[in-house]
């Protein structure tokens, strides 16, 4: 049950912000009153995806060192440094973004995902052994990372702006203490059998309730997403040119590093999945005027997910087939 929610998951993400969609166009009133259970659900959805990366074994996950060392060039100074070039270019050509939806382009493309990136790894042939190992060490690096790709990108007084009692709150709330309750539920379940057996359901729980956060967000924002739709389509190209990019620089990198195919399958997967949802919490503690932040990272997922769809069939198809067993 759990491998078919999976394979499907783009679609039942698809029907719930429909339905999220049509509930804030047609009930208005009642779909802004669901926005007060948007942080119950993400604390957890954040818990139950937390629960399921083996955060007890850091050190292990490290033991491949050309294959981290690949993840990580990529992922935190390849990745990182394109984005500074696009950034450069929007500002050279006068390109009409405008700073909040530049904002929210880079928060959910600075850092990689540390969920679905498994699962497409696995139905996309990569060693999903490997992506189990390097989520841990994904998260640690982010966390740390993620401050100074602010201050960097998009200045001092937007991060004086941003570095709020909210966002404080918020990233505690919401990042921290369910990567700690997560650690713990780990450390239990070594220990206890009912623990262990608690730490499996979990992991039927990101699917659903992440379509219930897009389904909240749907509703509550649509009219932001109406206003936004032109810029909508300007960021689309992006996103798609991203996953293009992404998956090129998977095929270099294992060529440079000469890792087998099915590790640099794992590094591409990992490159084109961004970590979108633990960017949310942040772009939703933004000031008033800045909510196309939000509607970004949301709408980025959503291509994001159908962009992994075509990837399980061109990365491993087409631009990094395992010719091994010919």
């Amino acid at each position: 049950m759990r491998d078919q929610l999976e394979r499907q998951q783009s679609w039942v993400y698809l029907g719930f912000i429909c339905l999220g969609l049509a509930l804030g166009l047609m009930a208005p009133l009642l779909a802004s009153s669901l926005e007060q259970l948007l942080w119950p659900l993400l604390g957890v959805l954040l818990y139950a995806t937390f629960t399921q990366i083996p955060l007890l074994h850091i050190k292990q996950s490290v033991t491949d060192t050309r294959f981290m060392a690949a993840l990580l060039v990529g992922n935190f100074l390849i990745i990182p440094a394109l984005l500074g070039l696009l950034v450069l270019g929007i500002s050279v050509l006068g390109l009409s973004l405008s700073p909040p939806v530049i904002a929210g382009v880079l928060l959910v493309l600075l850092v990689p995902c540390t969920d679905w990136f498994i699962t497409f790894t696995h139905l996309g042939k990569g060693d999903a052994a490997r992506a189990v190992a390097a989520t841990p060490l994904l998260l640690l690096v982010q966390m740390i990372a993620l401050p100074i790709y602010l201050w960097l990108f998009l200045g001092g007084e937007w991060f004086q702006l941003t570095f709020s009692t909210h966002l404080l709150s918020a990233f505690v709330g919401l990042i921290i203490l369910p990567l700690m309750l997560a650690w713990l539920t780990e450390f239990a379940a070594q220990r206890y059998r009912v623990m262990n057996q608690a730490t499996e359901y979990l992991g039927y729980l990101p699917i659903p309730l992440l379509a219930l956060v897009v389904f909240v967000i749907a509703a509550s924002q649509v009219n932001s997403v109406i206003a936004l739709s032109h810029v909508l389509l300007q960021v689309v190209f992006i996103f798609i040119g991203f996953l293009v990019i992404a998956g090129i620089l998977g095929k270099i990198l294992g060529v440079l590093f000469k890792l087998p195919p099915a590790s640099a399958l794992t590094l591409a997967f990992s490159f084109g999945t961004r970590n979108s949802f633990v960017m949310l919490p942040i772009a939703l503690t933004l000031p008033s005027g800045w909510q196309a932040a939000v509607v970004v990272i949301v709408f980025q997922s959503l291509v994001e997910l159908f962009g992994m769809v075509a990837y399980l069939r061109w990365v491993p198809g087409k631009l990094i087939p395992d010719n091994s067993g010919e």
